[in-house]
């Protein structure tokens, strides 16, 4: 666990930073809250990347953190700006499982 929130931590820092420097959207409370989206998949991928959960878990519990997301985005913004979200939390979740399977363990754990 605490790994995962020093993964959710950086990937939120990371995020944000490059958004800020590289993009400068007009918004930077968008800007946190993508952040924050990103460092969310970030740490909930790794969380999940344990043979503890079976896959219809892990699947659940990610459409779940993506529901959370549009929420959280759809009460602080609007539903058009909190879409995007969900696609910045798939991407990572997609990319992070595509990089653990290249490992013989099939996990970025080990």
């Amino acid at each position: 666990m605490q790994k995962a929130l020093i993964y959710f931590a950086l990937g939120t820092v990371v995020s944000f930073l490059i958004n800020y420097f590289f993009l400068s959207s007009q918004n930077i409370g968008l800007d946190l809250y993508y952040a924050f989206a990103f460092g969310f998949a970030w740490g909930m991928a790794y969380y999940l990347d344990s043979p503890k959960f079976t896959l219809p878990q892990k699947l659940g519990l990610s459409f779940a953190g993506m529901a959370i997301l549009v929420l959280i985005g759809s009460i602080i913004f609007n539903l058009k700006l909190a879409v995007p979200s969900i696609l910045k939390f798939s991407t990572v979740f997609v990319a992070y499982y595509l990089i653990a399977s290249f490992r013989a363990s099939k996990s970025l754990r080990n």
